[in-house]
């Protein structure tokens, strides 16, 4: 299963103690596989197929848009890449069909352990934030649909910037919006090179490894990793 918890991975020591608010990618904390699942559902013989190159081409854009500086919303970005992804694998999605799966996007439902586990920290005392590059609706969507309303003290999308991480401008938002040192911000991320990313730009950083991904060859390494929201509490316990 996705959510078995895998040991903690520790990199440099981190002062844990000055660590003050944590910000999240959404990811860690919505299940996208439901997105996937619904690609399944209505295409069964290149279900797979479809939704490893949705997936894929999906975050390849945000690279080349900032790359290229030729910005447009994680929104519009997700509708292209299904296009592309549609006709690299010879599937024709009906504009009905389109529609269902974008809106998916808008009504993810968190991943289990993950309620209690925000209930955990912020009971310990840390101030909880999205940094994320869906959008606002999209982030306000899933709130909505995950029960999550109020948990947060700051939802940040990129969008807010115009632009994607692993760029640095993106980060940054995370910092202005806290008031708060870079050092005293946890950054939970769900890809690997968006910890990678985080860790470059001076952030402590946790890597919540849900898929069981070799590490990216970056040049730098999380602070920790585990397999669930919970690893992240116990390691700052």
């Amino acid at each position: 299963m996705l959510e078995t918890a895998i040991k903690p991975l520790l990199a440099e020591p981190v002062a844990k103690g000055q660590i003050k608010a944590i910000l999240f990618d959404g990811f860690p904390i919505f299940d996208v596989r439901s997105v996937f699942a619904l690609v399944e559902k209505m295409f069964p013989q290149k279900g797979v197929e479809l939704s490893n190159e949705w997936r894929t081409r999906q975050f390849e854009y945000t690279w080349l848009r900032v790359v290229s500086q030729r910005y447009v919303d994680f929104w519009q970005v997700t509708e292209e890449s299904l296009g592309y992804a549609a006709e690299k694998v010879n599937v024709e999605v009906t504009p009905q069909q389109r529609a269902e799966l974008m809106n998916a996007y808008l009504e993810l439902k968190p991943w289990p352990e993950v309620p209690a586990a925000l209930d955990a920290l912020k009971k310990a005392g840390y101030r909880l934030g999205f940094l994320s590059n869906l959008t606002p609706k999209m982030l306000a969507g899933c709130l909505r649909s995950s029960g999550l309303e109020g948990m947060f003290e700051k939802v940040l999308s990129t969008d807010d910037v115009k632009t994607f991480k692993p760029d640095p401008r993106a980060y940054q938002l995370g910092v202005d919006s806290l008031k708060l040192k870079r050092e005293s911000i946890l950054f939970v991320a769900f890809a690997g090179w968006d910890a990678a990313g985080a860790k470059s730009f001076g952030y402590p950083t946790f890597w919540v490894n849900r898929l069981k991904l070799p590490m990216e060859r970056l040049g730098v390494v999380p602070d920790a990793t585990g397999g669930t929201l919970a690893d992240v509490v116990q390691y700052l316990a």
